[in-house]
């Protein structure tokens, strides 16, 4: 192998000696971000970003280490291949935007080692990020990569919002400046995303997409320099083969609104892999968990809530845990069969167990025989998607877990949300049938504790520029009652939520009394409320402070804000991205004066050539409007 390895390598020598003037500058389509190529002093490869002209990542280092090669130092850059145009072009049935399409350059560096090992590291620059991955064209028998050394380096002092990495990725994205958590300054394991601002209104989104079979997950360490972000694999030997290949390492940069808007994270996955997908619908769906924990047991409150989704026109009901132990009057076949005379579909909850072994049922999904199984008994019984819970990390045992679970569940005809699960890495275009994946501190803490009580507001106006950038997110929005623990929000804060968070099955958690006290308007505006978007405005925001966010469905634009501080705001709402024609009409979701009650204004004409619009929101509260 290694003397095949070293024919390659001096086929490539003819024009080796050229290629380091060679490597020109690889420039997104639109010009504005450009990178270039270099070997550092140690010989690794090293490059910066440019954005619009000034440099913003002053250097992303590269680099691998398996158990035979050393492809981190005393390197060589043997080949750089022509520039080649790469359209990203396709259709989602769910997410922020249904139709994606995005341009970049690429180019594919070859480097070689003194031991005539070769690295190949594949760059894309977009119009709104690079995306950067590794490859090793031929590997020897038993080698296993042990290290990365992919690591960002960002300003100094620079803004960034980043959470503490755990496994169910569950956490605040505190403002830090100093890559350092309040509170807890020895903590240096950051999961993704990460948001960073590089300068006055440029920003860093850092992720990772195109997980893979074979493939670990990965975060983010700072331990050495608080200012340089090194990516660390979850698992520490990772096997590869002839013509390998990593993730993508996914860099997203340009304004707040480029980093919100972007789809970079499923444009660098792979296609989808089904052929119809006609069978899969998003939409809203009635949920017991947030007011009942252990309601399932009950037949008759599964029967309240069925009659929920049926009264408000949700096309789903999740059962959640613990189904197997319902009683009071019937059983799981009896609340499907119920769901299906009222014309609801059911949503099942199930245990990973991989992780937590307390909720059942267990054990029914992990061997292929077992699950091939219980799929067939669930389309026999007519549930229409699964949501899996309880997973044990970011390993590649669990990335191959997740990806037989789909790939079982497309054959069925299965939904999936995945909880309690890692972030999204851009499956939601392998596999389309995945609608949502929890991975956030989301209202269910409202039963765990009383930290989100305070902590909401702030946290929900830094969500959509993080975690919800990069896939659907079960957060379980729209509580306007109590669980466990109060809310600070107000109701026009909660009402937002659902627009504001995109969730292709959108999970209603409040009482079903709670919904049927609401304004009529508001009982409307939540029945025909969409749970797929054919396109996403960021119209302002920043971090923690505010958000207003617009998502289209077909010619209906659903606008929504938030405050996310303690003091009353006036939220601007500039209308020129959304490029109204004229005859449009604008129907207000306020706060009542207590903010524990909505105001639903009556539906009038827009003015043409209106160019802002200004809401008026009570210390964390919000709005809606829709324009038709």
């Amino acid at each position: 192998m290694k003397v095949l390895r070293r024919t390659g390598i001096l086929l490539l020598a003819v024009w080796a000696c050229s290629c380091q003037s060679a490597a020109k500058s690889l420039v997104s389509p639109d010009g504005d971000l450009r990178l270039a190529m270099e070997l550092s002093a140690e010989g690794g490869p090293v490059f910066a970003i440019h954005y619009k002209g000034e440099t913003v990542v002053p250097g992303v280092r590269l680099g691998l280490r398996t158990d035979r090669q050393d492809y981190a130092g005393n390197l060589k850059l043997e080949a750089v291949s022509e520039v080649k145009a790469v359209t990203d072009d396709y259709v989602m049935p769910a997410g922020k935007r249904s139709h994606c399409v995005n341009h970049a350059s690429e180019q594919i560096y070859s480097f070689g080692n003194p031991d005539g090992g070769r690295m190949d590291v594949t760059i894309r620059v977009y119009n709104d990020g690079v995306a950067v991955k590794y490859g090793i064209p031929e590997a020897e028998d038993g080698e296993n990569i042990v290290d990365e050394l992919t690591t960002y380096e960002i300003p100094g002092e620079a803004s960034r919002w980043m959470q503490e990495y755990v496994l169910g990725y569950e956490g605040f994205y505190p403002h830090s400046t100093d890559g350092r958590l309040p509170g807890k300054p020895g903590a240096s394991d950051w999961g993704y995303p990460g948001l960073v601002e590089l300068k006055d209104s440029v920003f860093l989104l850092m992720t990772e997409a195109n997980i893979r079979r074979g493939h670990s997950g990965s975060y983010l360490n700072n331990t050495e320099d608080c200012d340089r972000y090194r990516v660390r694999l979850f698992d520490g030997r990772l096997p590869v083969a002839d013509g390998w290949e990593s993730p993508w390492r996914v860099l997203i940069v340009g304004t707040l609104a480029d980093v919100v808007e972007s789809t970079l994270v499923t444009d660098v996955s792979d296609p989808s892999r089904l052929g119809d997908t006609s069978w899969i619908q998003p939409g809203l769906v009635s949920w017991i968990y947030w007011a009942y924990n252990h309601g399932t047991r009950d037949f008759q409150k599964v029967k309240e809530y069925i009659d929920l989704a049926a009264d408000m026109g949700w096309p789903y009901n999740l059962i959640d845990w613990e189904w197997d132990q319902m009683s009071n009057g019937g059983d799981l076949e009896d609340a499907v069969a119920y769901a299906r005379e009222r014309g609801v579909k059911p949503l099942l909850w199930y245990n990973s167990s991989t992780a937590w072994l307390g909720p059942t049922p267990l054990y029914r999904l992990n061997k292929p025989e077992d699950r091939a199984k219980e799929f067939e008994w669930l389309n026999q019984l007519g549930i229409c998607g699964v949501k899996i819970d309880f997973f044990a990390g970011d390993s590649v045992s669990s990335m191959n877990y997740y990806i037989d679970l789909l790939e079982d569940a497309a054959r069925h005809k299965l939904l999936v949300n995945f909880h309690g699960a890692a972030v999204p890495r851009g499956w939601q275009r392998t596999y389309p049938h995945l609608l949502s994946t929890e991975a956030v501190y989301g209202a269910e803490w409202y039963n765990n504790n009383g930290v989100l009580t305070h902590a909401a507001a702030a946290h929900n106006a830094t969500l959509p520029f993080t975690r919800n950038v990069i896939g659907p997110m079960d957060y379980t929005p729209g509580t306007f009652s109590d669980s466990q623990h109060p809310h600070a929000t107000t109701y026009a804060h909660e009402l937002a939520l659902p627009v504001l968070f995109e969730s292709a099955l959108q999970c209603m958690p409040d009482r079903p009394e709670v919904y049927g006290s609401l304004p009529e308007a508001v009982r409307e505006f939540l029945s025909a409320l969409p749970a797929a978007w054919d396109d996403t405005r960021l119209l302002s925001g920043y971090p923690g402070r505010d958000v207003v966010l617009a998502r289209r469905k077909g010619k209906v634009w659903y606008v929504a804000g938030i405050n996310g501080t303690d003091e009353r705001r006036g939220l601007e709402v500039p209308l020129e991205r959304l490029q109204l024609e004229g005859g449009r009409t604008l129907t207000w979701f306020k706060d009542g004066p207590d903010g524990k009650s909505l105001v639903a204004g009556p539906e009038a004409a827009l003015p043409e050539g209106t160019g802002s619009l200004r809401a008026d929101c009570l210390p964390r509260g919000g709005f809606v409007a829709i324009i038709r």
